[in-house]
């Protein structure tokens, strides 16, 4: 499996952040994307190659956690790589179980 993605990040809802996990949330013209799931892969941004928690979710929402990164990326392009499938989105009934699945899969990546 592999899917090239890329695009411009634009402000999500800051969820992420809250939680302890800043994404970048792209917005993209790529037209053929993967399943809704959670993937492993790699992000390049500002011409660096990070590790990458990859999340495509309801209504082709995209974003990633890029392992190592703690800048400002708002208006600038990425590309993520999507290497291997993790698991399917879902939705969390607690926080908490969120978090410790976010935990899980990134050590997956």
């Amino acid at each position: 499996m592999k899917f090239t993605i890329s695009g411009t990040v634009i402000k999500g809802d800051g969820y992420g952040r809250k939680i302890g996990f800043p994404t970048v949330n792209l917005e993209t013209d790529t037209k053929e994307l993967p399943l809704d799931g959670v993937y492993a892969g790699v992000g390049e941004l500002e011409g660096k190659i990070y590790r990458a928690g990859i999340v495509i979710g309801p209504a082709k929402k995209i974003e990633a956690y890029l392992i190592g990164y703690d800048g400002d990326a708002y208006g600038k392009e990425v590309t993520l790589e999507i290497k291997k499938f993790l698991r399917e989105f879902k939705k969390f009934n607690t926080e908490e179980e969120l978090i410790i699945q976010i935990k899980k899969d990134i050590k997956l990546c």
